[in-house]
């Protein structure tokens, strides 16, 4: 292999790498230069800590080294690539593809790909390392090399081929090494380069990542898989992932990293069995077989973790039975649908054939299938009301779950189906379809008659722990046995249960709460009825939703749910539910925190299920969605967000708090019924400290989405606490009355709208009418009256409960909270604690005996011995009566 120079010079050439460059990307562009001696290095994007120390410590002056922001990118007629070919391994440099003009020359080792960048000239060999083919080509053409420039050349190979310990490891990379030493190469600076010390903060991080690690095994194929999260960019990560493989003896790793707003996945494997470079291809990553990257940006790491076990099981030993093929549960729709409606169930599931059956239940059973291409037919020529019963297929085969990749095959090609039912006692499980069976047999790589291992559990793909220790000594006795019994009702009906959401999260926050949640595989309101009525209770369902609530004599409540998964026909929509198994359950919900389940049926009672990594960001006290449109589906889960935040003391994560500043951008919180914005921030209102999570509302101006009338004045974080302070101290009274807490936040909240505002304020929340006149005349009326108690310097006792006896404990808490001077605060304090509990003992029956004549006089008497006592005045009955007869003395004189 050689590098001639063209006839034509190039008027700027540049030598890159891929982004995150480690040792072998930077020695192989010094080699490179070495060919290029005219062109200009230039790095596409960060560099690993290690590496950017050690040329700014020694080696920077070897490399003609160019910024990118200064670089002219069309200018650029030859671009010369090492240790990558991939477009979307470049960053930015990618732009200069597009000159018409540009010379590429690639250099690299990694296996080639369908959508490599073309190059004009390409130095490819399946090596170690990619310096191994650079320094090849130099010692063939005799260029001289510097003991400097042969230690960053041989750092390159060692560090590229785990010291040569890994399988890609080749002869020639020994060859190359050896030519290297013979050049000056220092093995004491490789070996401190290689074999670095830990610090703190990186044995913290290890620790971590093998304390999350979990094993799977995916068609016979041993492999890790960890996750961890960090608030900033960790450049060793990489080190650590290798560093875990070699401790914990793993063939095949797969690390997740979610650091600020991105996730960093790093493998390892030294199993021909485990193609990482092949593996994280599929997310947008690349490698070789034994080492490989990939940087996923705009996702969470439960949708992360998605992808990579999406290519693990289309890549390792793809699935050769029917039930591992399936897509579950089964899209069907019912004889009767539309064509219109099928299309858009086509369109929701992203599907080109859909299943038919004589309804939409996959119990029943089918009767045909129907194509995406048939209905834009029909639709084509207006029949979008003709039921699909008139155009569908009706000679259709099915198999069964355990039919292997040959039956499949033959059933679909031989019959020309689409689309493939997967039966099992009567009952369709779920569907292929030709995607699905090509992608397996173009992946596949062993003899058709080799038999491959089952997953022997459904939740392969999640962390089980069994916690029922932990439960019992968390729980009380009969909630133990309340839990068995459903745990054991539910196996008597072959299906399985699990109490799920809050419930389990306060467990292991060590909160206390008995609102039990519970999700059934299956039908959830026949459970209900049937747990109700084996054990004296009773049920309320809702079947559009498939809930139901299990009341007891004594008032105790059980929420049950049956398993589903939910979709919204645009931003900001209530959702649609849809029957599906647990996993998918618990990803239509908020936040990780709330994804925990533990099974409750015997034998698996109290087996922990953690899909989303929720026991990490508790134990973190992180708060994260599971998706990237989580905000954009239901924008109330925002309220929700900063809700828990202030409850349990967490912190939002990087990438939750820019999809909450996304969803104010783009205003889908507009699209939102009143109602629902009402029904959040009550529960904001209804919290111990609501200041706390209202000023978080403000942090990201979310307080016009209750109303743009409402104003943030100065003074709004001083009232907050203010009403905190006298709410508490009302409830420190320990006054034996009922009083609605979370109005008195409300009202300092619009302490600063008009009449008219509040109203308004009132009818887009669709506030009740009571509230609605509590808030706006009640409340107005109530300031004017704190004017006058502020205004009035001298007020006996009876003036004070005059003015203030009209309200009720929440405006006279608002009062409180309002009122700017200390004399009006001990005077609505003293109404409130005393005044208002004074009482006559005389009546007008006493006043019938002392000869008044009945009539509007017996009221003025009665209130005139009141606001004598209130005074202090008359503090006996006898001092009441004798009160009276001065009073009729005096009116007779």
């Amino acid at each position: 292999m050689t590098a001639e120079n063209t006839n034509k010079k190039p008027s700027l050439t540049i030598i890159t790498s891929h982004v995150n460059a480690d040792f072998d990307a930077m020695a192989s562009m010094l080699a490179a230069q070495k060919l290029y001696p005219e062109a200009l290095v230039v790095f596409p994007g960060s560099q690993e800590k290690n590496l950017r120390n050690f040329f700014i410590q020694s080696m920077v002056y070897l490399f003609n080294i160019a910024e990118l922001g200064k670089i002219d990118f069309s200018a650029v007629t030859r671009l010369v690539l090492v240790d990558t070919r991939r477009k979307t391994r470049i960053g930015e440099l990618r732009r200069v593809l597009s000159n018409p003009r540009l010379e590429i020359h690639i250099y690299d080792h990694h296996p080639k790909n369908d959508d490599d960048i073309p190059a004009d000239k390409e130095y490819h060999m399946l090596t170690g390392a990619t310096v191994t083919i650079l320094s090849d080509i130099l010692r063939k053409k005799k260029i001289p090399i510097t003991p400097e420039e042969a230690t960053i050349m041989c750092l390159g190979i060692y560090e590229d081929t785990g010291s040569f310990s890994f399988p890609s490891t080749t002869e020639h990379d020994f060859n190359a090494a050896a030519y290297l030493l013979s050049k000056g190469a220092n093995l004491n600076v490789i070996s401190s380069m290689i074999t670095r010390e830990f610090n703190p903060e990186q044995i913290g991080l290890l620790n971590d990542m093998i304390q999350a690690s979990r094993h799977y095994t995916i068609n016979g194929v041993d492999l890790v898989l960890t996750s961890v999260t960090t608030d900033n960019y960790f450049p060793d990560f990489s080190f650590l992932v290798q560093k875990m493989a070699k401790m914990e003896n793993i063939d095949a790793v797969f690390a997740l990293g979610l650091m600020e707003n991105k996730v960093y996945v790093v493998a390892r494997s030294r199993t021909d069995d485990v193609d990482v470079g092949d593996i994280l291809d599929q997310i947008g990553g690349g490698g070789h077989p034994s080492a490989a990257a990939a940087t996923v940006k705009g996702k969470t790491i439960a949708q992360t973790e998605q992808l990579l076990f999406e290519a693990l099981y289309a890549k390792i030993n793809p699935r050769r039975q029917a039930r591992h093929l399936m897509s579950s549960p089964a899209i069907m729709a019912s004889e009767n649908t539309s064509c219109k409606d099928a299309k858009d169930l086509l369109t929701r599931y992203n599907i080109n054939a859909l299943l038919v059956g004589e309804s939409s239940s996959s119990d029943e059973g089918f009767t045909g299938y129907i194509t995406r291409q048939v209905i834009e037919k029909a639709l084509f020529h207006h029949l979008e009301t003709i039921p699909i019963r008139e155009y569908m297929s009706t000679e259709i085969s099915h198999v069964h779950p355990d039919a292997d990749v040959v039956e499949i095959q033959d059933t679909i090609i031989g019959n020309k189906q689409r689309i493939l039912p997967v039966v099992e006692d009567g009952k369709v499980v779920g569907v292929i379809t030709r995607t699905d069976l090509l992608n397996t047999l173009v992946q596949q790589n062993r003899p058709a008659n080799q038999e491959f291992t089952k997953l022997d559990d459904k939740f392969s793909n999640k962390r089980l722990r069994m916690v029922n220790n932990f439960m019992r000594e968390r729980l009380p006795k009969h909630m133990i046995e309340t839990l068995i019994q459903l745990g054991e009702t539910a196996s008597q009906m072959n299906c399985s249960a699990y109490v799920v959401g809050g419930f389990v999260r306060d467990l292991f926050l060590y909160r206390n709460n008995e609102d039990i949640d519970v999700v059934i595989e299956g039908n959830g309101i026949a459970f209900a009825k049937t747990f109700a009525q084996a054990f004296g209770a009773r049920t309320h369902t809702h079947q559009k939703f498939g809930t139901a609530v299990i009341i007891f004599p004594d008032g105790f409540k059980i929420d049950v749910a049956s398993a589903r998964m939910e979709y919204y026909q645009f931003p900001a929509s209530l959702p649609v539910v849809e029957m599906s198994s647990i996993k998918m359950d618990m990803f239509r919900r908020d936040f990780t925190i709330n994804t925990l389940a533990i099974q409750l049926n015997p034998g698996k009672f109290g087996r922990l299920i953690d899909f989303f990594s929720g026991q990490k960001d508790i134990k973190d006290k992180v708060l994260r969605v599971l998706h990237n449109l989580s905000f954009v589906e239901d924008p109330t889960r925002v309220f929700r967000a900063l809700r828990f935040e202030q409850r349990f003391g967490f912190s939002i994560g990087k990438l939750t708090s820019s999809l909450i500043d996304n969803a104010v951008k783009m205003e889908f919180f507009k699209r939102l019924a009143g109602k629902r914005v009402y029904t959040e921030l009550k529960l904001i209102l209804k919290e111990e400290n609501p200041a706390p999570t209202i000023l978080r509302l403000m942090d990201y101006n979310l307080l016009t989405v209750i109303h743009p009338g409402i104003k943030v004045e100065n003074d709004v974080k001083h009232l907050l606490d203010t009403t905190k302070k006298v709410t508490d101290w009302h409830d420190l009274l320990f006054i034996d009355e009922p009083y609605e807490r979370w109005t008195v936040f409300f009202m300092t909240l619009i302490r600063h709208c008009d009449l008219q505002t509040t109203l308004e304020i009132c009818e887009h929340l669709t506030v009740a009418p009571r509230y609605s006149k509590l808030f706006g005349e009640n409340r107005i009326y109530a300031e004017q009256q704190l004017a006058r108690l502020e205004r009035r310097k001298r007020m006996n006792n009876a003036e004070v409960f005059n003015l203030l006896k009209a309200f009720k404990t929440e405006m006279i808490l608002y009062m409180m909270v309002c009122a700017d001077s200390q004399m009006a605060k001990k005077r609505i304090s003293l109404y409130h604690t005393r005044l208002r509990h004074v009482a006559i003992t005389i009546s007008g029956k006493d006043l019938l005996e002392m000869g008044f004549p009945s009539g509007p006089v017996f009221s003025k008497t009665l209130q005139a011995v009141l606001e004598a006592k209130l005074n202090g005045w008359v503090k006996t009955r006898e001092d009441e009566f004798t009160f009276i007869r001065n009073k009729i003395s005096r009116l007779k004189g």
